[in-house]
């Protein structure tokens, strides 16, 4: 395994997802991705002083279904047209082992709250091309309410039509800056 060394890494979009996941009528689960999104990895010497900056597009949403993305586009959800981008940058970084922890600020619908990322560190490679990379898993659960996203419905049977608490869910592939 090759080592994760200083420098300023970029996004392999290609290699990686954004993605949710939302209880819908409290019965079942909705996913979606955001295809469009921007991140940088700057590692430091020392790895707890490494930032990820990132920017997504909130217009690249996909969840499968065409009416239910123009609607979370709307002013009902994102609000897409006052509000084009989420995005993160970190507070704090650690690596220990095969977990990382990413804390930092994010901002969707013009609040930003802090939220902690957390998973699984992937390690560094070289592929068969000779770029080296480096990747993780990682996850964290939101209130979209506290984003200033509270559009809901009443369901018959109680409850309502969308959950409060989203899953965020990233798979991020990373390749370094050549030598």
């Amino acid at each position: 395994m090759a080592n994760l060394f200083a420098g300023n890494w970029a996004i392999d979009a290609a290699h990686s997802r954004v993605g949710f996941v939302v209880r819908h009528a409290g019965i079942s689960k909705v996913r979606g991705i955001f295809e469009q999104f921007d991140a940088q990895l700057n590692v430091a010497d020392n790895i707890s002083d490494s930032t990820v900056d990132a920017t997504v597009q909130i217009a690249s949403i996909n969840t499968e279904n065409e009416a239910r993305d123009g609607h979370l586009k709307s002013a009902d959800f994102f609000d897409a047209e006052n509000h084009p981008t989420m995005t993160f940058k970190s507070t704090s970084f650690e690596i220990d082992g095969e977990d990382i922890t990413v804390a930092g600020d994010l901002t969707i619908h013009g609040e930003t709250r802090p939220v902690t990322l957390t998973g699984e560190f992937g390690g560094v490679a070289v592929d068969a091309f000779g770029a080296t990379r480096t990747g993780a898993s990682v996850s964290t659960t939101i209130s979209r309410k506290e984003f200033g996203i509270t559009w809901n419905a009443a369901v018959e049977t109680g409850g309502v039509m969308v959950s409060d608490k989203v899953l965020i869910e990233l798979d991020l592939e990373f390749t370094a800056p050549e030598a």
